[in-house]
């Protein structure tokens, strides 16, 4: 089911990226070159083996896992990362936990593009919201 992902996904357009980016943090210099970014997903299988390599000007970053085995990520914007990513439905599930805050990217293919969806829950007691932010990429 994860070969359908298998391939070279140029990002057509994203929602509330930099909205997401400020509640995760992310200093505005970066934040910049994140939201000017126009990234090449690249998603390749070997055996159980996915490997997840986004390439853009701005960064690369390569993740290399087996469905349903947490492993240890560093993001795009250097938090130190658990990830676990499992299919569920057709879509790859992306959960990704870090000191007591925990985030899901969501990857489904709709009309042949990949929609990617990702949602933050933060800490309603502390005054913050969920953060969210979508992207749609093509071959």
């Amino acid at each position: 089911m994860c070969n359908r992902f298998v391939g070279t996904w140029k990002l057509v357009s994203s929602e509330n990226f930099d909205d997401y980016m400020k509640e995760l943090g992310v200093g505005l210099a970066t934040r910049k070159l994140g939201g000017l970014a126009k990234p090449d997903v690249i998603i390749s299988m070997k055996g159980d083996i996915v490997t997840i390599r986004t390439e853009s000007t701005f960064k690369n970053t390569t993740i290399s896992f087996k469905l349903g085995q947490q492993f240890d990520e560093t993001t795009a914007d250097d938090r130190k990362v658990k990830s676990i990513i499992t299919l569920e439905k057709g879509a790859l599930v992306q959960v990704q936990k870090w000191n007591g805050k925990e985030t899901t990217i969501k990857r489904r293919l709709v009309d042949g593009k990949m929609v990617v969806v990702s949602s933050r829950s933060l800490c309603a007691d502390k005054g913050q919201k969920d953060a969210a932010f979508s992207l749609l990429l093509s071959k």
